[in-house]
């Protein structure tokens, strides 16, 4: 038997208390969810008779032990917009018949972060005596560029020996770096293109966009009749500001932007296609012949690849185009061995002889560890003595808060391979028996950080 099978005592309280923090509106960028997502956890904790301190009501953590390493476990209370097509309520939990949990954040990464607490709750309970401190530490802007750690870090220890469950399993040894930008127009310079709208977040693929067009009635059955062959689904409305085309596609996380289908570039594909570029404006013209339907780059001049960690990607996030403005973003995810300041730089020398502006929102720089690392050996046999078996090590191109650990951390869990979780889209869910088969996967790993490490 392995200690990480005590967290099944607390199975019932623990489904009870994902309720009440699914139920927290904790989308990343509005403040009072976030903090009130945070506050939650710290009355939580100190309810479990844990040290508890708030920084900045950005992050906060939950202590064990003293002396020692320090330990860290890290998660995120701040979620992506809920989207849209659910089948529940996003912001309530939910069981369904078929052995799943939904709503928003119960894979990404609420349902990780409570499991960090209770892991916590039951070292303290069955009175195990630890050689370290042991930190659960939380997170609130984990989704938008991960300055809620930057800000903790400033007031507290970077941890010895540290992993985040906000990946897959088994161990994710290297990430992928993350370049987000801001790709603008001086003004919307557009004549038959007089709206577009789509996205909510850099990080995901938009599975909903609208555009607005004065053009005349043989331009928009012509239009009408093209997107029969245009990859996409698109319907069209008759307004009395012009027609309206609604894209609908399919959403995914930016970084497998290939799993969905992009509802803005769908969509502005079948404008360029039809319209003469200068009225559609300079951004639309500059994502239509710079990017189009690709996802890999190749547009762009930055497609690549290496053996460590795969492709680099593109996705864009937003795209916001009215009277005034013209605005999108873009989300690239690029190999571990590759330099991101050359990929800045030939999308930057591509948008200036366009006339767009480019600002850098984010730029997170790719973590790669040794399979001998210590925090490695230690999750390896944690692993092992639940599942009797080793797990895979991999890399991959979502970004977590491993890569703000300096080299001393790497993502764990807490979906297995081949699991659906649906993250970062419609009907986000996790399997209830895999759920607290990651329990005990954590249970094992902190109690080893904690007695061992």
């Amino acid at each position: 038997m392995s200690f990480g099978e005590k967290i099944l005592d607390y199975k019932e309280a623990i489904i009870t208390d994902l309720a009440e923090l699914i139920a927290i509106n904790s989308v990343t960028g509005i403040q009072d969810g976030c903090k009130e997502a945070l506050d939650w956890m710290m009355k939580k904790a100190i309810s479990f008779g844990l040290k508890a301190e708030s920084i900045e009501n950005e992050a906060g953590h939950a202590e064990l032990g003293e002396g020692g390493k320090l330990c860290g476990v890290l998660a995120h209370l701040d979620v992506v917009p809920e989207g849209n097509n659910w089948d529940s309520l996003p912001f309530e939990l939910s069981i369904g018949d078929n052995g799943y949990m939904y709503g928003r954040g119960v894979a990404d990464d609420k349902g990780a972060a409570l499991i960090n607490l209770y892991c916590l709750k039951a070292l303290k309970d069955n009175g195990v005596v630890g050689k370290n401190t042991l930190r659960a530490i939380f997170g609130t802007s984990e989704e938008r560029g991960m300055t809620d750690m930057d800000k903790y870090f400033e007031y507290e220890p970077m941890p010895e020996l540290s992993f985040t469950p906000d990946s897959e399993y088994g161990i994710c040894v290297g990430e992928k770096g993350i370049l987000q930008l801001e790709l603008y127009a001086d003004t919307h310079d557009g004549t038959t293109l007089t709206q577009f709208h789509s996205g909510k977040a850099t990080n995901a693929v938009p599975d909903t966009a609208y555009a607005l067009l004065d053009c005349t009635e043989n331009e928009d059955h012509q239009l009408a009749r093209l997107a029969d062959a245009k990859r996409g689904s698109f319907e069209f409305y008759y307004t009395i500001d012009g027609m309206m085309v609604l894209s609908r596609g399919q959403a995914a996380h930016a970084a497998d932007p290939e799993k969905g289908l992009n509802a803005a570039t769908a969509l502005i594909d079948l404008l360029t296609s039809n319209f003469a570029l200068p009225t559609m404006g300079s951004l639309p013209s500059f994502i239509s012949h710079y990017i189009g339907l690709d996802t890999d780059g190749v547009m762009l001049g930055i497609k690549q690849r290496d053996k460590e960690s795969g492709s680099l990607s593109v996705n864009v996030g937003t795209v916001h185009i009215d009277e005034g403005y013209a605005t999108c973003t873009l989300d690239i995810r690029y190999p571990v061995t590759a330099d991101g300041e050359k990929v800045l730089e030939k999308i930057t020398r591509q948008a200036q002889r366009e006339g767009i502006h480019v600002k850098v929102l984010s730029h997170l720089k790719p973590l790669y560890l040794s399979e001998d690392s210590d925090i490695v050996r230690i999750l390896s046999e944690s692993y092992e003595a639940v599942m009797g078996e080793k797990p895979k090590l991999y890399t991959t191109g979502g970004g977590t808060y491993a890569r703000k650990l300096g080299g001393k951390g790497v993502a764990f869990g807490p979906v297995f391979e081949g699991e659906v979780s649906n993250i970062h889209n419609a009907n986000e869910c996790i399997n209830v028996e895999k759920f607290f088969q990651h329990a005990q996967i954590c249970l094992e790993s902190m109690y080893n950080l904690y007695t061992k490490g």
